[in-house]
């Protein structure tokens, strides 16, 4: 009877456990097969199937803004078509039905690569969804990549995407 009753305060305390903590990422493992520009990606999964994903905690420029056509470039010269394939660390959807991720290829932030580049915004209105950690990184790599003068930093006066869109929705 003691045996049973440890058994289920075991099984109970490990059940409040596992509801006490935060909800996982899945992982898909695929070759990229499009990129759309320099934040989404399409992953072709071994079962066949696309998945369109937004990568995470960065904003990269509309194809229209000045850098937009090199920051989609830049992005396709990392991930399109790589042996091996990528793997993406997600979960979340965004109000598009794009699986939001961290894309990784061979262990390397793809996502922090294009901020460090000079390629990408960090997305500050959306870090509260990334680990402290990664918030850190991306922040640091945002200033470094000022400093130098990289990529979209060149400009004298960059536009951030999202002030892009809301300026072209309010024409």
């Amino acid at each position: 009877m003691i045996q049973v009753l440890n058994k289920k305060a075991v099984l109970a305390g490990l059940f409040a456990f596992c509801l006490s903590l935060p909800v996982l990422a899945t992982g898909l493992v695929g070759k990229v097969v499009s990129v759309a520009d320099g934040d989404t990606v399409t992953v072709l999964d071994a079962d066949k199937l696309q998945h369109k994903i937004r990568l995470s905690g960065i904003d990269a420029l509309e194809r229209a803004q000045a850098f937009g056509k090199r920051s989609r470039e830049y992005l396709a010269s990392m991930v399109a078509g790589q042996q091996g394939g990528v793997a993406v660390e997600t979960d979340k959807t965004d109000r598009f039905g794009r699986s939001v991720g961290k894309v990784l290829l061979q262990g390397r932030d793809i996502n922090l690569a294009m901020v460090a580049s000079g390629m990408a915004w960090h997305y500050k209105k959306y870090q509260r969804e990334q680990s402290s950690s990664d918030r850190r990184l991306y922040a640091s790599a945002e200033q470094e990549a000022r400093e130098q003068r990289a990529g979209l930093w060149r400009d004298p006066e960059p536009m951030a995407p999202w002030d892009w869109r809301a300026e072209r929705r309010a024409r």
